[in-house]
């Protein structure tokens, strides 16, 4: 815990730093969520076709989903989910011509997570 799942379309492969993302997105969860930054679990999917609305080049999306223990209060994650937002727009780039759409979600794990 923290479980961190971005989803990232193809064509950012060359422009979304994940190195220096992830870098200061852990330390930025576990002062935010009051854990500490060894907890922090960072996965990359990289996902290789996007549909945006109508969008004839598909765009680009990246897409962060943080899962935590139960108890952060609702103020708590939406402070977090903004603070991440802002670090994610300083480390990737459009592809080209798309346009880039960034989002956060932070929700809380089910009562069956375990972990060894």
């Amino acid at each position: 815990m923290p479980q961190i799942i971005v989803d990232y379309s193809a064509e950012l492969d060359d422009t979304f730093d994940r190195t220096g993302f992830t870098g200061a997105l852990h330390p930025l969860i576990a002062e935010t969520v009051s854990t500490k930054i060894a907890a922090c679990k960072t996965r990359f999917r990289r996902i290789s076709q996007t549909v945006v609305a109508d969008a004839p080049g598909g765009d680009s999306i990246v897409h962060i989903e943080i899962s935590l223990l139960p108890g952060r209060t609702p103020e708590v994650k939406a402070l977090l989910t903004e603070s991440v937002l802002q670090l994610l727009a300083g480390h990737v780039r459009p592809a080209g011509e798309l346009t880039l759409h960034l989002s956060v979600e932070a929700r809380d794990l089910d009562a069956s997570y375990r972990k060894i």
